[in-house]
């Protein structure tokens, strides 16, 4: 029977990463780093030629970034998709290859402005820090929208900020739902924010679900490793039922006021109930929710070598984009 000690030793093996004694972690390189492509060259390798990328500062302080992904043969305006990465709060970047590579892809296919921020992470930052960071990004695209300090030459190039899209892939699915229900309270004019899209969302709670139980020892995302990671994520002292973690306890009053909202799961995910759950509640408070579960799968499927995976993610973004 495994205790307690090895399944947190399995988790931070997991994650690649220890805990030092001050309480922050030494991580070692899941994936690589990827340096932005603001102009194509003749060297330029096939798969980064779909779009041009390049940083933006967004705040000095705490070293967040917003890395602008645009389509390389596009005119006209486009909508814009803030994204926000996965990886349990605690581990990646948005210029993770992985990432990186997915939203190449998906800015021309839809074809959108997407931009992807670089939040703070646990457990040096824990929650809120990374809806704090989510918020900022927002209020960064509404100011190039008003003109203050200027504007970036892409946005003022081909941003419509009428139509404007938060998305996130696991913790930042849960991201997104958070930075969501702060922008309902928020001065955004002229932004409009059209949906809302969860790709896997990361929720969980005190009490399992059938499919944590029937799933803990997935090796894509294990319980273990879940649990660690809230562990890190969540204020200190609170556990898995805090707001920020189970939506489903004492649930915002805001909910029914969110946009459209998209919502992706796999069977083979072990978060899977929770997305389903999450997905209930919206409807229930009157939000228009658009559910795509597929069967099997896995946690993070997109970022493996299934390129069907990648496919699929992309046409429904697009499906949902065409049909606010």
């Amino acid at each position: 029977m495994q205790t307690e000690s090895s399944a947190i030793d399995e988790a931070y093996k997991f994650l690649r990463a220890a805990l030092n004694p001050d309480g922050s972690l030494t991580r070692s390189q899941v994936f690589p780093s990827v340096p932005p492509t603001p102009q194509l060259t003749a060297n330029s390798p096939s798969e980064t030629q779909l779009a041009l990328t390049k940083d933006i500062h967004l705040h000095n302080s705490n070293i967040t970034f917003l890395r602008l992904f645009r389509p390389a043969n596009h005119t006209g305006k486009l909508p814009i998709i803030i994204d926000f990465h996965g990886s349990g709060f605690v581990i990646c970047s948005a210029a993770s290859a992985p990432f990186n590579e997915l939203w190449i892809r998906a800015c021309a296919f839809a074809p959108a402005l997407i931009i992807s921020v670089e939040y703070r992470l646990a457990p040096e930052h824990r929650l809120p820090a990374a809806y704090d960071d989510a918020i900022e990004a927002v209020m960064w695209v509404r100011d190039q929208a008003k003109g203050i300090d200027g504007c970036d030459p892409w946005m003022k190039e081909v941003a419509d900020y009428s139509k404007v899209y938060m998305m996130g892939m696991s913790a930042g699915g849960n991201i997104a739902y958070h930075a969501g229900l702060r922008a309902l309270d928020a001065d955004i004019s002229p932004v409009q924010i059209k949906g809302l899209i969860l790709n896997q969302p990361f929720f969980g709670g005190v009490q399992r679900t059938p499919s944590e139980e029937r799933l803990s020892h997935n090796p894509a995302f294990p319980l273990n490793a879940s649990d660690l990671m809230w562990s890190l994520a969540l204020p200190v002292g609170c556990n898995r039922d805090h707001e920020y973690c189970n939506p489903l306890v004492g649930c915002s009053p805001k909910i029914g006021r969110l946009p459209r909202c998209l919502i992706r799961g796999f069977e083979g995910d072990l978060l899977v109930d929770r997305i389903k759950g999450l997905a209930k509640l919206l409807e229930a408070s009157g939000v228009q929710v658009v559910v795509k579960i597929e069967d099997g799968g896995f946690h993070g499927a997109e970022l493996s070598d299934d390129q069907s995976k990648v496919q699929e993610l992309c046409l429904q973004i697009k499906d949902f984009i065409d049909s606010s």
